[in-house]
């Protein structure tokens, strides 16, 4: 059999693609080893019948039995230490060492067994060699081998004839003749057939390895899908699930064993129910369920039901539960309108622009003419008002605008432990939160470059968030500075707060999305794209610190500077004067 697969007549219209050495090797191997097994027990049946002969008398010849054990040890070592490998297109010392011999053999047998005294016709077993040629060489040396075994039968015929009386020569040549056209027709058959089945094995080795690959695909696809898969049969028994629906399940029983009973938790009971009416009805069910297990706050997903199976075909009906939590879906809803919002507030930031300019100079020509002191205190604050609104503007168009980081445009370095001191001082006071608040102290020399309105904002909307999140208990908030390096320095808003939910925690900066009804979830978004646009990163972490004297688990948000040259005199810049007011975040 050769490595290169060729046409057979009882190949489909459409062949197979020639064949690879490591598909092909397998195919050989076998076939190899059935016929080295073939052929040494022949040998042993050899050898043991010429001694059943010799001794029960019936043959006299010894040469027989040398020639059956040669033959025996000749297999024996052809099985030992001849590699399986194919015979090729033509004679070579493989096709010698395995045809060859048997040829010999057979031939010298078929000789001897006239004069040995015993009528036994050795030819049937020709037809192993050619066998050997047809299943492990090509069309051409199962011909060839077909050919010599013809000629050797011819041979012993023409020896045959020179020995015995004229008138029965003729059959002995014609059942030669007879036999080398059988054996002819043994080989082309043996040789189309043995082809057709190596080509059938390999496309069936081929079929195998894109099946696998592409169960490996569908696996990797599924594991990673952020909505639930489930595979559910009859009885509610989980026969597999990806990580995103052992989360939604929210229970240790999902996310530790490998296959569980919907049965095992009261919270499950929705689902199996909706499993078991898709399954009885055979028809896709959907349904929106709350997963509550004990207490814990509900889960709201939107579940679909898919039977795989159905009830009559053969083997449990197999039931696809897809989950989607509510909370992504809604997020995503907010998502798409705060894209609407951001167009729509970019298009009356540029309807605000002119107007308020046109405010700006009739209020510089008002306060020209006006003497009163009471008057020039309103265009003040009609003036200092313009100005907020002309940065709240400018903000917005440059949020949308996406700029990149320009150390141009951002204020000279300000002293950030000062500046985030004089911040939290004022929250505290405002919020009555001097019991709760605990600030640490801080590197004096280090300066970052931070607008100190954005700054204030970004780090009273992480107190906020700690706020609603504690109790009114020493160290319940603690405000720690650090250096991470020379390059960066940090500020961490640390509350003993409990831990977040992990779908939760997924969504945390993305806008809209808050577990709190009575917030927007804008504020952390808007946190960190104020901290992108000034070059620096707002993480969130679960970490241990020390509070009320003991190591205490809690939230923690971190936002990390890239540091500059600390001013001269550090003092920080002059506050807005507008008092705090509570965020809506």
């Amino acid at each position: 059999m050769s490595a290169q697969v060729t046409p057979s007549w009882f190949d489909p219209l459409e062949h197979a693609a020639p064949a690879r050495p490591e598909q092909d090797t397998y195919e050989l191997v076998r076939q190899w080893q059935g016929f080295m097994t073939a052929r040494l027990v022949l040998g042993v049946v050899l050898v043991v019948l010429q001694t059943a002969l010799f001794l029960t008398g019936t043959a006299n010849s010894n040469a027989q039995i040398a020639i059956s054990a040669a033959y025996l040890v000749g297999t024996l070592a052809s099985k030992l230490f001849v590699k399986p490998r194919p015979l090729g297109q033509s004679f070579n010392r493989v096709w010698g060492a395995l045809v060859g011999l048997d040829l010999i053999t057979f031939s010298a047998l078929q000789i001897l067994q006239s004069s040995s005294g015993t009528s036994i016709n050795y030819t049937p077993l020709f037809a192993l060699p050619i066998l050997v040629a047809s299943v492990l060489g090509s069309l051409r040396l199962a011909m060839g081998t077909a050919a010599g075994i013809t000629v050797l039968m011819l041979i012993e015929a023409l020896l045959t004839y020179l020995k015995g009386p004229a008138d029965t020569t003729t059959p002995y040549f014609a059942q030669s003749a007879l036999s080398g056209v059988g054996y002819f027709a043994i080989a082309w058959l043996s040789n189309q057939l043995s082809t057709r089945l190596t080509n059938e094995g390999i496309r069936a080795r081929q079929s195998d390895l894109l099946a696998t690959i592409q169960r490996q695909v569908n696996e990797l696809v599924i594991e990673s899908l952020p909505d639930g898969v489930i595979v559910v049969d009859g009885r509610g028994n989980v026969r597999a699930a990806n990580p995103a629906a052992r989360q939604l399940l929210g229970s240790q029983l999902a996310l530790r064993a490998q296959v569980f009973d919907l049965n095992a938790e009261v919270g499950w009971r929705p689902l199996l129910s909706l499993t078991r009416l898709c399954v009885g009805t055979g028809h896709s069910q959907e349904e929106d369920i709350t997963i509550r297990h004990g207490n814990e706050g509900p889960r709201r997903v939107h579940a679909r039901a898919r039977l795989a199976a159905h009830p009559g075909q053969s083997g449990d009906s197999l039931c696809v539960l897809f989950l989607q939590d509510q909370r992504e879906l809604e997020a995503r809803l907010r998502t798409e309108r705060l894209a609407s919002m951001g167009r729509l507030s970019t298009a009356v930031a540029h309807e605000i622009r002119n107007p308020l300019s046109a405010i700006t100079q009739a209020n510089a020509l008002l306060e020209e003419d006006i003497a009163d002191p009471k008057l020039k205190k309103l265009t003040a604050m009609v003036g200092q008002n313009a100005k907020r609104l002309e940065k709240i503007v400018n903000d917005i168009l440059n949020i949308s605008r996406v700029q990149p980081y320009d150390p141009s445009y951002l204020l000279p370095t300000v002293p950030l432990d000062t500046s985030v001191h004089r911040i939290c001082s004022d929250w505290a006071m405002q919020t009555g939160s001097q019991q709760r608040l605990t600030m640490h102290p801080g590197d004096q020399s280090v300066g970052v470059r931070f607008d100190t309105e954005h700054l204030r904002r970004v780090l009273v909307n992480l107190l906020d968030n700690a706020r609603r999140h504690t109790e009114e208990q020493t160290d319940a908030i603690q405000m720690i500075p650090g250096v991470s390096d020379s390059l960066h320095a940090t500020i961490s808003v640390w509350s003993d707060s409990p831990p977040m939910d992990q779908s939760v925690e997924r969504h945390l900066f993305e806008p809209f999305f808050s577990s709190d009804s009575r917030s927007s979830g804008l504020g952390l978004y808007i946190s960190r794209e104020l901290c992108e646009r000034h070059d620096a990163s707002l993480m969130y972490q679960r970490t241990v610190r020390s509070a009320r004297g003991h190591p205490t688990e809690g939230n923690e948000f971190v936002v990390t500077f890239r540091r500059t040259e600390s001013p001269d005199n550090p003092q920080p810049p002059e506050m807005t004067t507008t008092p705090w007011q509570p965020t809506l975040y």
